[in-house]
């Protein structure tokens, strides 16, 4: 009997974009009251997990990305465009609507 394997959906995003796995939305409170599903905020943070090869210049050269896959990054709350890849939400955007990276 075969079984079926089941392949993970790459994405390789075009140009200055970026592939962002956000953060999970917190689901209860510090003081441990639950947050309602329509009340959640949307995480304004995540991971970045694939980039693009980088703008191309006006002399076709690529222009190097400032950020790299595992940076943490902040982005603002209607940047990008939400898709889903494997049943995981992520956010694909341009690298110029990130608001930051986040260093320790």
């Amino acid at each position: 009997m075969a079984t079926a394997t089941k392949t993970k959906t790459s994405l390789k995003p075009l140009d200055d974009r970026i592939v962002i796995l956000p953060n999970k939305a917190e689901e209860k409170t510090k003081s441990g009251i639950y947050i309602p599903e329509g009340a959640k905020e949307k995480p304004l943070m995540g991971k970045v997990v694939a980039v693009g090869p980088g703008k191309l210049t006006d002399e076709g050269n690529r222009a190097e990305l400032g950020v790299k896959v595992g940076d943490i990054v902040v982005y603002g709350k209607y940047c990008g465009t939400e898709i889903d890849i494997d049943g995981d939400e992520h956010m694909i955007c341009r690298e110029s609507e990130l608001l930051g990276v986040v260093e320790k």
